[in-house]
């Protein structure tokens, strides 16, 4: 008979002490002692996230796996998308990214993440108010929420709008922020194109007079840009508009990315590092800026919790969960739970969240930081008025053309989106008069018929209470919907 001698000791580490044990028994008790000291981390409310072991982590998901479930039968007018994991940093953001990139729109939510489980459930509809049905759309969120969407190969295969060389291949990501004013884009875009570089994709945003933008550039003959000459040049010029009159270095600047961001995230953490919450003083008669428009953002603290509680009552919009939840995301800012819910044209969100650091929001100025940063992620995509939708084949020069016809007719744009299918280039343009008031509908029509000689142009009203228009797919597709202009262009 062979007896198993198994020699205890106790080593002490910065997570505290434990039993170690030697051998295959040795693995298994050291690995529950990891778990044991996560659990009672976690219920600490000095410390949110306590440091996850690699080799404990990829343990937890084997004997755990993701598990997503979509449900057409429990909701009759909408589907239920249930998803439970083991919970880690920014699980919250990385479900509703891929829940908002499939242009779902959220309807309601219920979200509790509170010790080493992370549980939701999102009622969803498609862009027409009707359930996800489409058996490959359905199969697509299996995998990419559950454990496959976790590996590395699952990550290559999702094809979201991300920044970056290594997913774009033969294009190059420009970053570009700095003082908004009208004409800028127009002029952005005439540098590009007078050194023959063809924008493949592109997003802009506008808020608090500045301008943020990520595009997607390659020159004339569609190769990679590695004449580091020519980007000299072009990033010299593109500071020299956006800048201005300024000297100042801080007012404006170009780069070029080099990282995974996600677009729609980028752009917010562009802002965000800009200060673009941060009142200019200025006053303004933007539409979005009206007491009647702006959001209503009340934060409490429950002690007995050790919760902050972050309320936001709004008008309803396409992309507003994930709006917020990057940027308490990337504030540092952890939800526990969360209940969110739409009913007509208001949406209403509840938000308990501490810091990273495990505190809550204790100081006012605190509060009044998280409100404005809050109230600036939701206004920076909302867009009311009129938007021009515009389909045309692909060329150089092809944005500098309609944003010089834009500027000339006293047209500014205060959010647009570019991109690119096969051979067809299509651009939406949300714009406003000079004065920031909505344009009046005879230069709209003076406008269709002066572009609609080379381009086809579909003009659509943006009421106050509308959602916003479904964004394509993939990462040259942007958060924008075409409904038949695209399909009427190929016929």
């Amino acid at each position: 008979m062979h007896r198993l001698i198994v020699k205890p000791k106790y080593v002490s580490s910065p997570r505290g002490s434990f039993l170690l044990l030697d051998g295959v028994f040795g693995t298994v008790f050291k690995r529950i002692g990891r778990r044991m000291n996560m659990l009672s981390t976690q219920v600490c409310v000095s410390v949110c996230w306590p440091y996850f072991d690699p080799e404990y982590e990829n343990f937890s998901n084997r004997i755990n796996p993701p598990r997503v479930s979509v449900d057409n039968d429990s909701c009759h007018d909408c589907t239920l998308i249930k998803f439970d994991s083991i919970n880690k940093p920014g699980i919250l953001l990385e479900v509703v990214q891929i829940l908002t990139d499939l242009d779902f729109t959220i309807t309601k939510a219920y979200i509790s993440s509170d010790g080493g489980w992370f549980m939701d459930v999102f009622h969803v509809t498609d862009q027409q108010g009707k359930k996800i049905t489409d058996s490959k759309t359905i199969d697509f969120i299996e995998k990419s929420l559950g454990p496959k969407g976790q590996s590395t190969e699952g990550v290559k295969s999702w094809q979201c709008k991300r920044v970056g060389f290594h997913l774009v291949g033969d294009h190059t990501a420009i970053e570009l922020i700095g003082r908004d004013r009208p004409g800028l884009l127009s002029e952005i875009s005439a540098v590009l194109a007078s050194l023959q570089f063809n924008v493949i994709a592109a997003e802009v945003w506008t808020h608090n007079r500045r301008i943020a933008c990520v595009l997607y550039v390659n020159d004339a003959t569609n190769q990679t840009m590695d004449e580091s000459k020519r980007l000299s040049i072009m990033e010299e010029q593109l500071n020299h508009i956006l800048r201005g009159c300024e000297d100042d270095e801080k007012v404006a600047r170009t780069s070029f990315s080099m990282g995974f961001t996600h677009m729609d995230r980028r752009l917010h953490q562009m802002l965000f590092a800009d200060r673009d919450y941060e009142s200019s003083g200025v006053t303004t008669t933007d539409v979005d800026s009206t007491p009647s428009f702006r959001p209503k953002i009340r934060i409490e603290r429950i002690v007995e919790k050790g919760y902050s509680v972050v309320s936001v009552k709004c008008k309803d919009r396409a992309k507003l969960m994930f709006d917020i939840v990057c940027t308490l995301t990337d504030m540092q800012y952890v939800v526990f739970h969360a209940t969110i819910s739409s009913e007509g044209q208001y949406a209403s969100q509840e938000y308990f969240i501490r810091h990273m650091d495990g505190c809550t929001l204790d100081t006012e100025g605190e509060t009044e930081r998280v409100t404005k940063c809050i109230e600036a992620a939701i206004q920076r995509r909302v867009s009311e008025g009129v938007s021009l939708e515009l389909c045309a084949k692909d060329r150089v020069g092809l944005l500098s053309e309609v944003t010089r016809i834009l500027r000339e007719n006293g047209i500014t744009v205060s959010r647009a989106g570019v991109s690119t299918i096969g051979e067809k280039g299509l651009n939406v343009f949300y714009v406003r008069d000079a004065s920031g008031n909505p344009v009046d509908m005879k230069i709209i029509e003076a406008l269709r018929k002066e572009i609609g000689q080379t381009v086809m142009v579909n003009v659509k009203r943006e009421p106050g209470s509308a959602k916003a228009p479904a964004e394509t797919r993939g990462w040259a597709k942007t958060g924008f919907f075409f409904g038949n202009l695209l399909e009427r262009f190929l016929t």
